[in-house]
This record gives structure tokens, C-alpha cells and sequence, in this order.
């Protein structure tokens, strides 16, 4: 028998931010994590994904190891009360909604921003750290080779990935958009709150641009610059900034608007100078659009674009959950074969054995020409024997019914005493 499958999650669903940065795991910690699950429990179907939205272990075992596994966190990230934060994690130990939950996952169905393109990515990077340690069986390599897959059906056959679905993904889209003629465009954003926060994570899909944030408290924009590999500005010199900005993205809480045509209009704009306006109130007014050179969108228009986008999206999701259906059902005909697969083999051993035996007590004397003969006609006979069995076993496998078989054909053929003289 085959061990269950099983997932231990804690996603934005259920736990707030300030529960799931305490649990979050980094690569260090994941690869020391996933050491210790070898060491400990032998595992070696082993997957562990941890986003700003999850934390999720995912691994095939006979026994439930959700709270043994919780405890390592704990003893990873140096929590000693680990177990108060047990009811904030999902315990999956039926394999099949395990598979289907990591299924849902990796296309982007259990992300904040539904279609989230950029969970695919982080799924293929917990799928390496997990084959790099020898912790991926046939098992976890055809399950992830089939998600992977199923991804490309959904980007091809569906509208689910398509646009930007967040208004802070819709924005940097917007920017690379408008800068795809500029050399390395500098970005000047103000403000990080959560808007703002959230704009400058999604700049990674900005490699060539020079970012540059800031911030009435400059620690949080540092500590953002830092983690980001941005540079970092105290606020009081945000309005020298613009001048060399191409891009000035404004995410700030004022009652008056903080960018004013009049200081617009002392800028030197060479060619053009964009402007995004992510504050409510706006904090930039609409009349710079009448300075030469200048462009102005506002969150108004950028969640348009998004909120159409997310439409779409949810407009695919029955044809997305259809393609993982199918491809979910794929993957357990082969995994049903997969557990017949070790009696098969045991089977011809044991037939492979009599086989040789008998060869070897009634060809004594032959030459080598009546050995081949005999050699060739015996190997034959085997094959035809094995069919019988080999093809019930797959039609047992489909009709849920292997287990009956396989304890059937191991009694009839001793094979556990035939395995143990082989090995």
C-alpha cells in the first residue's frame, strides 16, 4: 500500500498577516525543515511552500504527522508556545482532497488575487528545494510534472491568467507597459501602506527599473528598501526626487493633494513623466495632465482594468476546475497502477526464479544452442502467464478493488517469502 497524502496549511483564509509572518519560513528555514522531516520521519515525499499568503506542508506518510510537523516550525523559527497557533492551521490527511488542494493552490484558485500568476513560479522553486534534497519520489515528480502541465492548459485554454487582477499588480502592469521604450525607468514610490507595500513587491516584475521609496517613517521604508533591494530616500527629499523620476507612483494618506501643477510645472520633462495616483483621497491633482509631457492615472482607472480582469477570471473558474478534474483523475489511474506495480514485479521475480531453477536443473548437459532454445521458449511462456494477472490487477486497480487482488496473488505465489530469499 501506497501512504496517504497530506497537507498541513496555514493561508490567509485562515490566519490574519500578523499570525502568518510569525509562521512564514524562508529558504534557510525550509531547507533546514525539510532535513529534519528526512531525518526524523524518512519522508521522502515532501513539499513545503511558504508565501506572504501560506505556509503549507505538504507530504505522503501512513501516519498523521500534522502536529509533530507543526512542532518543528516551532523549534525552526524559535517558538516555544507553537502549539497556541495549531487552530490556525488546516489539517488535509484524505489524499485525494490533499492532491486536489495543492492542485487549487498552484493554479490560483486559493490565492488573495484570484489567478495570482505569480504562485506558479513559487510552487516550481518548493518543488526544486524539495528534488535537491532527494525528497521528491515517482510519486511527488509525476504529481508536480501533471500540476505543471494542468498550468499550461489553463494559461492556453482559459482566460484565468490574463491581466492584472489586483489594482497594485494593474499598476506596476501599467508602468512596465508605458516604460517598455525607457533604459532601466526610475520609479520613485511614496508611500508605503498596504497599497503601496503591495506595489513595490509586485516591482520584481520590473528587473531593469531603479526603484527608489519613501516614507513619512523612514524605518518602514527602509526596512522595505532593504528586503526589496531598493534604494531609499527620507520623505523630505520625495519632491527632489520627482525631477529625475520617470515614473512617480503616489500611495499617501493626506487630506490636500500632496503633488500640485504648480510644482509639476517646475520640472525639466524631457520627454514624459508618469504619474499614479493610489491614494483615496487622490494626493495628486488631476490638472498636471496640463503640464507638457505629463501623464496621470488614478486608482479609478486602475481598478477598471483590474476589476474586469478578475471578471474574466471568475467567469474561467468552472472551466479551470473542470481541466483539474481531468487532470486530477489522470494522475490517480496512474497512481492506482503505481500501487499494483511492486506485486507485478514481485510476481515475475518469483516466476523469473522458477524459471532459472528449473533451467538450471534440467540443462546441465546442454550446449548452447538447446539453451537459447530453451531460453527463448521459456521466457515466451512467462510473458503469456503473466498477462493474465498483470492486466486484472490494472482492471482490480480502476475498480478500487487492488488491495483484494494483491493479497490474493502474494498468498497464491508466497511472494513476500520469494522477496525476502532475493533480497
Amino acid at each position: 500500500m501506497q501512504n496517504n497524502f497530506r497537507a498541513i496549511s496555514l493561508s490567509h483564509k485562515s490566519a490574519p498577516v500578523q499570525i502568518r509572518e510569525i509562521i512564514a519560513l524562508d529558504e534557510a528555514s525550509i531547507h533546514s525543515l525539510l532535513v529534519k522531516l528526512k531525518d526524523f520521519f524518512s519522508i521522502t515525499d515532501t513539499l513545503i511552500l511558504s508565501t506572504c499568503n501560506r505556509t503549507e506542508i505538504y507530504y505522503s506518510h501512513d501516519l498523521d504527522l500534522s502536529t509533530e510537523i507543526i512542532k518543528l516550525i516551532g523549534v525552526e523559527k524559535g517558538i516555544t508556545g507553537i502549539v497556541d497557533y495549531i487552530e490556525y492551521f488546516k489539517i488535509i490527511n484524505n489524499d485525494r482532497l490533499a492532491i486536489d488542494h495543492l492542485f487549487k493552490v498552484s493554479m490560483g484558485l486559493e490565492a488573495q488575487v484570484i489567478g495570482d500568476m505569480q504562485i506558479a513560479n513559487q510552487v516550481k522553486r518548493a518543488y526544486q528545494a524539495s528534488a535537491d534534497l532527494d525528497m521528491a519520489g515517482p510519486f511527488l515528480h509525476r504529481l508536480m510534472h501533471t500540476i505543471f502541465f494542468t498550468n499550461k492548459r489553463v494559461v492556453q485554454e482559459t482566460a484565468f491568467r490574463d491581466g492584472a487582477a489586483s489594482v497594485s499588480y494593474a499598476a506596476v502592469e501599467l508602468i512596465e507597459e508605458l516604460t517598455s521604450n525607457t533604459y532601466q525607468p526610475r520609479i520613485l514610490l511614496i508611500g508605503v501602506g498596504e497599497i503601496g507595500e503591495d506595489v513595490a513587491k509586485n516591482m520584481v516584475h520590473l528587473p531593469e527599473a531603479k526603484v527608489t521609496i519613501t516614507n513619512r517613517t523612514f524605518d518602514k521604508a527602509k526596512v522595505l528598501a532593504d528586503e526589496m533591494g531598493f534604494d531609499v530616500i527620507p520623505f523630505e527629499n520625495a519632491v527632489s526626487a520627482m525631477k529625475y523620476a520617470d515614473v512617480i507612483v503616489s500611495s499617501i494618506m493626506k487630506s490636500e493633494p500632496f503633488i500640485t501643477k504648480e510644482l509639476v510645472s517646475q520640472f525639466d520633462i524631457a520627454s514624459y513623466k508618469l504619474f499614479v495616483d493610489l491614494s483615496v483621497p487622490r494626493s495628486i491633482e488631476t490638472s498636471i495632465e496640463e503640464v507638457p509631457g505629463v501623464l496621470l492615472y488614478n486608482v479609478d482607472n486602475i481598478r477598471s482594468k483590474a476589476s474586469e480582469t478578475l471578471e474574466k477570471r471568475l467567469d474561467s473558474i468552472p472551466k479551470v476546475e473542470s481541466i483539474i478534474s481531468e487532470s486530477i483523475e489522470e494522475f490517480y489511474n496512474w497512481k492506482k497502477e503505481m500501487m499494483v506495480s511492486p506485486t507485478i514485479n514481485k510476481l515475475k521475480n518469483a516466476l523469473e526464479q522458477i524459471r532459472l531453477e528449473e533451467m538450471e536443473r534440467f540443462l546441465k548437459n546442454a550446449d548452447e544452442k538447446e539453451k537459447a532454445i530453451v531460453e527463448r521458449v521459456t521466457k515466451s511462456m512467462m510473458q503469456k502467464i503473466l498477462k493474465v494477472p498483470v492486466v486484472q490487477l490494472k482492471a482490480a486497480c480502476q475498480r478500487d478493488q487492488a488491495d483484494q487482488m494483491i493479497e490474493l496473488l502474494s498468498d497464491l505465489f508466497d511472494l513476500e517469502k520469494v522477496s525476502e530469499k532475493k533480497s
